[in-house]
Parts: structure tokens; sequence; C-alpha cells
């Protein structure tokens, strides 16, 4: 694997797919990471009423990059080369996007994250991400 996009939510699963991903780098130190972090679009009417456009996306994006901290963190530590990406929509389908425009090789992720589905054996994102992509998905427990 040359690019490997790794989403990430802040979860330990997600930070386990970020360690992964360094032992990835120690075998092949040229590997370029993707970091990317996906904040669903804020569609609150109580939200939008009070506040810009411009301010709830600085909301999200801010929310987004607290999200990748841990993960950020422990590249830093190896000294893996990384690109840190947050992007607002619908979060499977805009992991699967990414893939695509960035042309990584893969995607690397944990199987569950922080949502109401992190209960479920095999969370909802990322159910709907290994149907949606066109990479291959390697998936971190």
């Amino acid at each position: 694997m040359r690019k490997a996009l790794v989403p990430v939510d802040g979860s330990p699963n997600s930070d386990r797919a970020a360690s992964h991903v360094v032992m990835l780098a120690e075998i092949n130190p040229a590997l370029e990471v993707v970091l990317l972090n996906v904040q669903p679009e804020i569609d609150d009417w109580q939200v939008r009423r009070f506040l810009k456009k411009e301010e709830v996306e600085a909301m999200e994006e801010s929310k987004g990059g607290d999200a990748l901290q841990s993960a950020r963190a422990l590249l830093d530590a190896a000294k893996v080369r990384y690109t840190p990406q947050v992007l607002i929509g619908p979060i499977a389908e805009t992991i699967a996007k990414t893939a695509l425009e960035q042309n990584c090789d893969g995607i690397v992720m944990g199987t569950r994250g922080l949502g109401a589905a992190a209960s479920a054996l095999l969370g909802s994102v990322t159910s709907q991400v290994v149907h949606l992509a066109d990479v291959p998905v390697t998936l971190i427990k």
C-alpha cells in the first residue's frame, strides 16, 4: 500500500487503526496517510436559526479537529507522514469518495466508532464504507 486513508473519530477503535498504520509505515516508510474526520452536517433548525452557516461550519471543523488529535499524536510520535483533513457531509459516502479523490490504495479503519451504533457487532458506518468503497478496506478491531 502506497497511500492509505484513515478515517478517525477519536474513539479507541480509530486510535487502533492509526496504530496499525504506524506498523505499516515501519514496513513501508514511503507510506502516505490521509487522516480524515467527517462531521455530519448539522441540520437542526434551532441551531441554524441562531447561527450563520459559516459559524456552524466552523463549529463542525473544530469538532473534527478535536477528533483527529489522538490519531495525530500517534502518527507524530512515530514520525509517520500524513495529511489531516476534516470534511462535512454524510460520513460513509464522504469516506468512500475521499479515498477515490485522494487516489488511496486502501482504507484502514476501526470496526466501531463513537456513534450510536457502537454497540452493534459491526458499526453501521463501517458496514456502509465496506459496501461503498472502490478500494480495499482493512478493519481494525
